[in-house]
């Protein structure tokens, strides 16, 4: 598997960006190869509307069908990258870009409002539910400091991911990080 996806063309980013779409993705890059009917009992969809919005990531080269397990008549599909990327200056030269680009950030923000929301504290042991959660700060940066956050928090996340590989006590987790300016207006109030 390709280590990303780095999208330049904002109709890509839109066929991506339906709420289906990312969950399936995202379900064949975190829980491996699966087929429509498998993928439609996980996210309550019909294996028709499934197959339908695979079918369109396979078409824009997101997933692939996986040979190597085969389900009878049924195809298995595997995820092509770990993670997609965009270059959004490059994509906000156009109305179009810019519309793709504000649309993918609310199924970003969607996701992780989903994810927190299914984090259910009972199922998990005191030092999860401890090490769990988010923050948030508000701090002053020019873009060039937006950049470094951005580019130093992945290097310390794989960093810490490669530090305790085979730690018996590991799991996947969801993590994120990101920034986005205040307008004037937030400021001042």
């Amino acid at each position: 598997m390709a280590e990303q996806y780095k999208i330049s063309d904002p109709r890509v980013l839109k066929a991506v960006s339906h709420p289906l779409r990312v969950r399936l993705l995202g379900l064949l890059r975190t829980d491996g190869p699966a087929t429509a009917s498998e993928l439609g009992r996980k996210v309550g969809e019909s294996s028709g509307a499934t197959s339908y919005h695979l079918r369109e990531l396979f078409k824009y080269g997101f997933i692939e069908e996986d040979d190597d397990r085969r389900d009878g008549r049924e195809r298995r599909w595997r995820a092509r990258h770990n993670y997609t990327s965009w270059d959004a200056g490059e994509l906000s030269a156009t109305a179009e870009g810019r519309e793709a680009v504000r649309i993918m950030h609310l199924r970003q923000a969607e996701f992780v409002g989903r994810v927190l929301g299914e984090f259910d504290l009972d199922g998990w042991s005191r030092d999860w539910v401890e090490a769990a959660g988010m923050s948030d700060d508000i701090v002053s940066l020019p873009p060039a400091g937006v950049r470094e956050f951005n580019a130093r928090a992945g290097e310390l996340l794989r960093e810490l991911a490669a530090k305790y590989a085979g730690d018996p006590g590991t799991r996947q987790v969801s993590a994120w990080y990101g920034a986005v300016p205040r307008s004037k207006e937030e400021e001042e109030s």
